[in-house]
């Protein structure tokens, strides 16, 4: 286990290296040097260590990186471009796909399905409440982790969403109280959403 949770961080690593000329192509500055590869290196060991040799740890690895990748760009300029989230939701659904069809995979493809739409609505209600409070990137964002959340199951979608929206929250709260955001101040929610995919995910695959 430990070999396969360095090899994961080492792919973390090369993978996030490279990003920021992937963010620079969305015009975006990226952060200083070392700090997507250490960012990308932890997201994907920790997948490594909760998901152990189970094929669906190859999907993860895969994404990881992306979503890293989303999260830099939506934070920097308030933007989830399509070219970045609507493959990423085609992308998780099949290659789900693929490892249901694998042995010893501890997930079912219909309920990633039926999370990815379940995500998918519960953000497109939220957008069409308030369209400037939640923009509708967010729920073509949505998609591709309510896939991967659904995958293990109803218990880990819902564990995902309010981590989500408790980090938000968390987040909004902690700029409200220092002074530096206002009610009207619009806050990027898709690493919020990222991030409560990823910590849903750990659990999910860990007691899977």
């Amino acid at each position: 286990m430990k070999l396969l949770t360095a090899v994961a961080a080492l792919w973390g690593a090369a993978a996030g290296a490279l990003l920021p000329r992937a963010v620079r192509r969305f015009s975006v500055q990226p952060y200083g040097p070392g700090v997507l590869a250490l960012t990308t290196a932890f997201v994907c060991a920790a997948l490594a260590a909760a998901t152990g040799t189970r094929p669906e740890l190859g999907v993860w690895l895969l994404l990881g990186p992306v979503g890293v990748l989303l999260a830099v760009v939506d934070l920097r300029v308030q933007r989830l471009p399509d070219v970045l989230t609507l493959p990423l939701a085609g992308a998780v659904l099949v290659l789900l796909g693929v490892v249901a069809l694998l042995p010893e995979h501890a997930g079912d493809w219909t309920s990633a399905l039926y999370g990815a739409l379940a995500l998918g609505g519960l953000f497109l209600v939220l957008f069409r409440i308030d369209p400037g409070g939640m923009g509708f990137g967010n729920v073509k964002l949505a998609l591709g982790p309510g896939a991967a959340l659904g995958w293990y199951g109803w218990p880990t979608l819902m564990l995902g969403t309010l981590a989500a929206f408790l980090l938000g929250a968390l987040y909004g709260g902690a700029l409200a109280v220092t002074g530096r955001a206002g009610r009207e101040t619009a806050v990027a929610f898709g690493p919020f959403l990222l991030g409560g995919a990823f910590l849903g995910l750990l659990i999910g695959a860990y007691t899977a």
